[in-house]
């Protein structure tokens, strides 16, 4: 019998030292597995990223387990603690606002350590934002990178941003609604206005709201707008038909280089059409 095929009901409930990942929804609060909810209602307690976001879920479900807070202002300390729960026994439930935990949170690091000290960790899996949004965007599915908020510091985000219009792979980003409007001119500057994106906003939500564009129309659709709510954003891979305006961001980049080394615009050109076999004026223009 393929074991792969058939169901089990093994660890319906908590066991003592475990530390159980816990998938809760990402907006609908329908969305959560009747496993999730028998966790959450049998741990000894419950490692959460807000307390208060977490007790609307608990109470909707009756759930009048104890809650702490798990979050990147106390997890030093936390974590340490938590393990030391497992240690002593106890089973314990680790929760984020939405979705899957350890997912561009501290979470990561907990599992990293429990795991070092021995403590088994086991997934009950859930919503998740990400995989949400791809699977509605239309692009390829299959192979994919998640690079989750882009760094705020100059010099990393450039170098993901350069990457991103590089890939052939479908790419997956978050981003907060006050620099959302941002991150679509960096997204134009760098992988072209005409390369596809799917921007999902309140997914599962009343309000949720799916846009699939060229990165042009995309700007259009939200000037002047006032974005709320958390943001994925599914980014096309970079297809044959994207390739001349990818060059052109390249050969422009280069040529500013140039010029800001002490060379003319025309000298820069000259330079640069000998190096690529192109015509000057072709890169004299776009300067």
């Amino acid at each position: 019998m393929n074991v792969y095929s058939s169901f089990s009901h093994r660890r319906e409930e908590p066991e003592s030292g475990v530390l159980y990942l816990v998938g809760t929804p990402i907006g609908n609060l329908n969305d959560i597995s009747f496993r999730a909810i028998n966790i959450l209602k049998n741990v000894s307690l419950i490692a959460c990223e807000d307390t208060r976001k977490t007790k609307i879920l608990t109470s909707r479900y009756e759930i009048s387990n104890k809650l702490i807070s798990f979050n990147k202002h106390n997890s030093i300390n936390r974590i340490t603690q938590i393990v030391n729960y497992l240690k002593e026994g106890k089973s314990v439930a680790l929760v984020s606002d939405a979705g899957l935990p350890s997912i561009c949170d501290p979470g990561e690091d907990l599992v990293k350590i429990a795991k070092k000290n021995n403590c088994e960790t086991i997934c009950i899996p859930g919503p998740s934002a990400p995989l949400t949004a791809l699977v509605s965007s239309g692009f390829n599915s299959s192979k994919f990178i998640f690079e989750g908020f882009l760094p705020k510091k100059k010099i990393e985000r450039e170098k993901i941003l350069v990457e991103i219009s590089k890939n052939k792979k479908t790419t997956i980003i978050f981003e907060s609604p006050h620099r959302f409007n941002k991150l679509l001119k960096e997204l134009k500057e760098y992988c072209g206005g005409q390369r596809e994106i799917s921007v999902s906003r309140e997914l599962t939500k009343k309000f949720e709201e799916q846009i699939n564009n060229n990165i042009d129309n995309i700007i259009d659709v939200f000037n002047n707008r006032k974005v709320i709510g958390e943001i994925t954003i599914v980014i096309k891979g970079l297809e044959k038909s994207n390739q001349l305006e990818l060059n052109k961001f390249e050969l422009k980049n280069e040529l500013e280089e140039l010029i800001n080394a002490g060379l003319s615009l025309s000298a820069a050109s000259k330079y640069l059409a000998k190096k690529k076999n192109l015509r000057k004026n072709l890169i004299y223009n776009l300067y």
